[in-house]
């Protein structure tokens, strides 16, 4: 994580200080677990949470450099805060028992802290959508303009994109929401499932189904397969905006301030930074998919080849998402749509895009799909080399004067009739 792209939220969920806190929370878990079972003196985690103790990150790094152990340095310094109450912790448990649970309950923390961020940049979209639901622009295939669609329907499509984003990362959730208490390589050896599952209730969490000394990994590969579809998500988002933003596009941009400065050359620059920045951190969330694949297969019960990973993609991953829907969000609620410009460019190419239409009323007449095809393309090629307007060489060709009409040929170049659903659509992305 670097503060830049770090919301203060995230910057707490993965500081020393509360991953050792939750490190603290597990043991205390269990230890009540273990006082329920018998195997512990009644009263023993409470003596502990009585004496409030404030753990020191530096004094544990210290410890460890002696140890070598991360874990066993916590001990140690909790020991050391608390006295002979501590000797009772970590009974017949392994360092995983720790770590993995612990890494539960802070992945579980981050996804609520990210669905709530996605929640407030579908309200945007939503939001957007509706007021554009009817304003008219050019849709476009390869680049080229194709038929005609509505800014709100182009935006519809994003929330519904964004929504199916959410529902993964809600799935994401609860498959990492477990954790283990069940000693090394996951036997139970000195614990039981009974004080397993007790402690982990305590911690809102369920219980891996066969840990071996982990949690398996495929819960995490999952995990951060869905932190990647949702960036790829707002990567495609602030792709259409940098494109609706270019000078001779210009359908749309991003909000400039007064004293904004777009470059330290050319005074007149506005640029789409916001979307360029979001489409250079997905690359940074969607890089935390191959490591956590590779985090599936370890050595037999468990090896430690995946624990110096997850220490930088859960928080780079998570925290990087987190930033990313803030700005998207600010992005969307800020954008300035330009309704004339969207009617210049939907008028540039003189009606071309009715061309489906009258290839299908075409067949309706009787005309086979691919003659209909032919005859239509034989005047759109025609006004592509400016050799006149597109409704005008339609009349013209004996062909189609033949089998259309001038009245249905007028009713082929109908833009309330290609965009009646249009409101329909957006109303149905807000459903989804």
């Amino acid at each position: 994580m670097i503060p830049r792209y770090t919301p203060k939220e995230f910057a707490e969920l993965w500081s020393d200080k509360t991953r050792y806190e939750t490190w603290l929370d597990v043991e205390l878990a269990a230890c009540e677990a273990l006082e329920s079972a018998g195997h512990v003196p009644r009263g023993t985690a409470a003596a502990i949470r009585a004496k409030n103790l404030v753990l020191d990150p530096a004094a544990i790094d210290r410890i460890e450099q002696k140890t070598r152990h991360d874990v066993i340095a916590f001990l140690t310094h909790v020991e050391e805060l608390a006295g002979d109450p501590a000797r009772w912790l970590h009974r017949g448990m392994t360092s995983s028992d720790v770590l993995d649970t612990s890494l539960a309950c802070l992945l579980v923390r981050a996804t609520d802290l990210l669905l709530a961020r996605t929640d407030t940049l579908a309200e945007k979209l939503a939001q957007r959508a509706r007021e554009h639901a009817r304003t008219p622009m050019i849709g476009r295939s390869h680049g080229i303009h194709a038929e005609p669609t509505t800014f709100g329907v182009a935006l519809a499509g994003h929330l519904a994109e964004i929504r199916r984003g959410r529902a993964r990362l809600a799935r994401a959730r609860e498959e990492i929401a477990v954790g283990k208490i069940a000693g090394a390589v996951g036997t139970y050896a000195h614990l039981s499932p009974e004080i397993e599952a007790e402690a982990l209730r305590k911690l809102g969490l369920g219980a891996e189904t066969v840990s071996t000394q982990v949690v398996a990994r495929d819960r995490h590969a999952a995990f951060f397969s869905a932190l990647a579809l949702l960036a790829a998500g707002i990567e495609r988002l602030a792709t259409n905006v940098r494109h609706w933003q270019r000078t001779e596009v210009g359908e749309a941009e991003e909000r400039f301030s007064a004293g904004q400065k777009g470059s330290s050359a050319m005074p007149h620059k506005r640029n789409p930074v916001l979307s360029e920045n979001l489409c250079g951190l997905a690359r940074v969330v969607r890089a935390a998919v191959t490591p956590a694949l590779e985090n599936v297969a370890l050595w037999h019960e468990r090896d430690i080849s995946h624990s110096s990973v997850e220490r930088m993609l859960a928080p780079d991953a998570t925290a990087t998402l987190g930033f990313m829907l803030e700005r998207a969000a600010g992005l969307v609620e800020g954008l300035v749509v330009y309704p004339e410009r969207l009617d210049q460019n939907l008028a540039r190419t003189g009606g071309l895009f009715f061309s489906e239409a009258v290839m299908l009323a075409l067949v309706e007449k009787g005309l086979a799909r691919q003659a209909a095809y032919e005859l239509v393309q034989r005047s759109a090629m025609r006004a592509f080399r400016g050799e006149g307007e597109f409704r005008a060489l339609l009349g013209a060709d004996s062909d189609i004067a033949s089998r259309l009409t001038p009245s249905e040929l007028d009713g082929c170049f109908d833009l309330e009739h290609a965009l009646r659903y249009a409101e329909a659509l957006v109303e149905r992305a807000m459903r989804t």
